[in-house]
Parts: C-alpha cells; structure tokens; sequence
C-alpha cells in the first residue's frame, strides 16, 4: 500500500488527505495519480497521530481538493487498512455551519451542502451533513433542487440521495423537505448556459 501523501508534506497544509468528494485514495495500482487530486488544506493549527494515522486541523479550516471545497472549524482526517480515507468536520458554535461547495462545469452545475456536521467515506464515496442538513443544486447560478432534513446523505459516485427527518431537522416539523425541479427546466437551464458561454 502506497503511503499517503499526507505523511509526506506535513505543514501548513496536507496533501492527500481526502474529506472529498472526489476519488478515494488507494494504491498507485489502483489508481493514476491523475485521477487522484492533491488536497490542499489551510487551518490555523495542525496535530497528526503516526500511530493511528489521523490528522486533525482546527481554526478556519479551509480544505480543497479538485473541484470541492469545505469551510469548517474543525476537520479530523483518519485511513482505514484497506487506504481509503474518511472524515469528519465540525464547527465550534451551534450557529455556524459546515459548508462544502462542489463544482461541475461540464453540466454548469454547483451543489452547496452545510449542516453542525459533516462526514466523508472515502469507501462509498458518500458525504454526509448532519444536523440542520441542507443541500441545494444550483444550475447555471439558479437553485433547482433543494433538500432539508436532519441528516442528508449524498453518493457522488451514483448521485444518490437519502435524506432523514428529526429533532435537528432544517425543516419544519422535524420533517424533510424537498423541492425538485423537473428535468426539462434544469435542461433548458443547462442549454442557456451553454448558448450564454459560447456566445460571451
């Protein structure tokens, strides 16, 4: 097993480390370094574990990696044995938020998630907010899609979506929510976008 680049560029940022939503880290014969984006993470401290091979930023967390983005105060990053990564990243304060931003440029699309907490499985490749969860699809600047729960759970793999009510519901009634937008009107939005970047 090829050891992560994390353990490799300790300091002010890590790469390799993998709260994302993109590929999993694995081995080199698994997968092309192409395939594999470096990760890019700002934090105010940095405390990492060799032992048990977990990494916790804390402080204006700021994480990129590919085409996603993550804003929390804390972020705990661990591997499993078999190499895929996980994990977890929290704020300080009831009224803040952890928000994860991802892009999709070929399909003009943004999905825009924040919840007290969020959770990454490297394995399945799902990301979780918890907790006054929401996670709206943007289409050419314009909100489709939109979901509310206290949990929400998005596979980028499948583009599945799961959502559970509760307590810490973002929707009333300790419901879920979800406002869909039909097929036609997120392609026609697609097809503007298109016509308005070839045009400018």
């Amino acid at each position: 097993m090829m050891k992560p680049r994390h353990l490799e560029r300790l300091s002010i940022w890590l790469c390799a480390a993998a709260l994302a939503l993109a590929a999993p880290a694995v081995s080199a014969q698994q997968a092309a370094p192409e395939e594999e984006p470096d990760t890019l993470i700002l934090s105010d401290t940095l405390n990492y574990n060799d032992v048990t091979k977990e990494s916790t930023f804390t402080g204006n967390v700021i994480m990129t990696r590919g085409l996603m983005t993550l804003h929390a105060d804390t972020l705990v990053m661990r591997e499993d044995a078999e190499g895929f990564q996980h994990g977890v990243a929290t704020v300080s304060s009831p009224d803040k938020r952890v928000n994860v931003r991802q892009e999709n440029p070929e399909r003009f699309e943004v999905i825009e998630a924040e919840g007290l907490r969020g959770e990454y499985n490297g394995k399945t490749d799902e990301i979780e907010m918890i907790g006054q969860a929401i996670v709206t699809k943007y289409v050419c600047g314009k909100a489709l899609d939109t979901i509310r729960g206290e949990r929400v759970k998005y596979n980028q793999t499948t583009s599945v979506y799961q959502a559970f009510g509760g307590p810490q519901s973002s929707a009333q009634g300790g419901r879920v929510r979800s406002l869909a937008t039909p097929s036609a009107k997120t392609d026609a939005a697609i097809e503007a976008c298109k016509r308005k970047s070839t045009n400018g």
